[in-house]
């Protein structure tokens, strides 16, 4: 509808996540109109953010060091390790206050329709880790969806012959959902109620 750069910026808006091209056609004229400042304070943080952000080399946590801050904490129980999808998942557990143990990041889940195999995500740095530390369990904490179930059946095909406990995450939180909208008592339930792989 418009031209040159300002549907450029509508184009891009509307690659982001949950923006459709009304939102992204709203936030452009936003942006558009804002001061000058406000923009370019924008701006350096996205450039800033692509620069110092990294992922934590032992669980794929975002982080600005080498580790992110619950790989570093000696409070945190080593022995356990809950494994999500993404790092907004950690963040969604932690709210809970419900876990005290490390997590380890997939980067997604299997999905063969998007062209995701377990080749694509960090499934070979998890047994890696598994192999050279001593655990006595792993939460699996996927999405209760399609993809999040298949990728908790991978993982448990894997880790069981180790010897070490899987469990899943509970009933409370909705099937088709996403973890980072799920309020802290329901997915605190669900981290309570974890049931565990055993059949």
């Amino acid at each position: 509808m418009y031209e040159g750069i300002i549907q450029d910026l509508i184009d891009e808006l509307g690659r982001l996540p949950g923006v459709g091209p009304k939102s992204a056609q709203r936030i452009a004229f936003h942006i558009i109109q804002s001061d000058r400042v406000d923009v370019t304070r924008l701006a350096e943080v996205l450039k800033t953010v692509k620069e110092r952000v990294k992922f934590c080399s032992i669980c794929g946590n975002i982080s600005e060091e080498e580790l992110c801050k619950i790989c570093r904490d000696p409070r945190r129980d080593k022995t356990s390790i809950c494994v999500v999808e993404e790092s907004k998942d950690v963040l969604a557990i932690e709210k809970t206050r419900e876990f005290k143990g490390t997590y380890h990041v997939l980067g997604g889940a299997i999905s063969p329709i998007d062209g995701v195999g377990p080749e694509n995500l960090r499934i070979k740095e998890l047994m890696t880790r598994l192999s050279e530390t001593t655990i006595g369990e792993i939460i699996i904490a996927t999405d209760p969806n399609l993809e999040g179930e298949a990728t908790a059946t991978y993982l448990t095909r894997l880790i069981k012959p180790l010897g070490i406990k899987v469990s899943r995450l509970a009933s409370g939180l909705p099937v088709g959902g996403d973890l980072e909208y799920a309020d802290e008592i329901t997915l605190g339930r669900a981290f309570e109620g974890r049931r565990s792989y055993d059949n």
